[in-house]
């Protein structure tokens, strides 16, 4: 007798970067957090996620009061991403699959069969740059992962599970450029101009616990309303006006030189590209908002690329 063969599917998502127009701390949080502003603006740059699934390789529940970890390493295989954390336990991409499986179980969602399911990282984004790639990489593991088991959970529900995992899991789960507060969970959708970013990746990285901690860090930023932040984006979008800040740049180019380099590179071309230069998130990355008027030069962009002092990288708004 003949076995039938089997077949597999792979769904193919685009992990987009992230970039922070500005980012604002407005105060310190009674559970140890702080709450933030910023304007999060997504990218047509970032990681590619793989999920390969056997059609015929499905994965019997039987008992539904399954410790969430085991049921993930039985369900899922993942590779590509074996440099990122030693431990598969740590990587966010298995914290994610593992939280949504976790929230399917409480909820009493979890389907009689589950697809098993081989991930393949296939990482682009730099770690520590301030993109957020390991977060993206996150949400977007909860929404096709929800997507081919069937969990029906909703966005709500995507993002605060995402919120469980990381301050900037959220916005990947909204999928639009966003005002964001609270820790980074409460969004609220803006509508930005078309924008093309010169986007410099130096090699260097200062952990976010340690900024946080730092004594120079700014935690007392006078709060925006959501209608200012709105009314008010020639502000921040193409240049970078006061009260607008990245209250980390200060004290992250203090330890880190090649991030002062970098962001002094692109501060020499904002005459050309009319446009303020800063720093993403809590670095190492920084970008340079260009103007229509050079966008078109080819020769030109390649010539900052060539000449700057790291990796450079020329990229579009999502």
């Amino acid at each position: 007798m003949t076995e039938r063969p089997t077949t597999t599917s792979v769904i193919t998502r685009l992990s987009p970067a992230k970039i922070n127009l500005f980012l604002h701390i407005t105060g310190k949080r009674v559970d140890g957090y702080h709450n933030l502003q910023t304007v999060f603006r997504l990218l047509d740059w970032g990681d590619y996620l793989h999920f390969t699934l056997v059609d015929d390789a499905a994965f019997s529940i039987i008992d539904k009061t399954l410790d969430a970890g085991k049921l993930c390493h039985q369900l899922l295989t993942l590779s590509g991403a074996d440099t990122i954390t030693s431990s598969i336990n740590d990587n966010l991409i298995f914290k994610a699959a593992r939280a949504l499986l976790v929230f399917a179980i409480q909820a009493n969602r979890l389907p009689q069969q589950l697809a098993q399911i081989q991930i393949t990282l296939d990482k682009h984004l730099p770690m520590g740059a301030g993109l957020g790639g390991g977060s993206s990489n996150a949400a977007t593991t909860l929404l096709v992962l929800n997507e081919i088991w069937q969990l029906d959970v909703n966005q709500n529900e995507l993002i605060k599970i995402g919120a469980s995992i990381g301050a900037d899991v959220p916005i990947f789960i909204f999928g639009k450029d966003a005002i964001a507060m609270g820790i980074g969970e409460e969004l609220t959708a803006i509508d930005l101009p078309e924008q093309q970013y010169l986007v410099l990746t130096p090699n260097a990285h200062v952990s976010t616990a340690q900024l946080f901690t730092h004594p120079q860090l700014q935690r007392d930023i006078d709060a925006l309303s959501i209608e200012t932040i709105q009314s008010q984006c020639n502000e921040y979008v193409q240049h970078l006006n006061t009260p607008y800040q990245n209250v980390f740049t200060p004290v992250v180019i203090s330890l880190a030189p090649a991030v002062d380099e970098a962001l002094r590179y692109l501060q020499g071309l904002e005459s050309q590209a009319l446009g303020t230069a800063r720093m993403t998130g809590s670095g190492s990355a920084v970008f340079l908002p260009l103007d229509t008027s050079v966008t078109t030069d080819k020769a030109l962009l390649a010539t900052w690329i060539k000449d700057a002092p790291c990796a450079g990288y020329l990229v579009r708004n999502l």
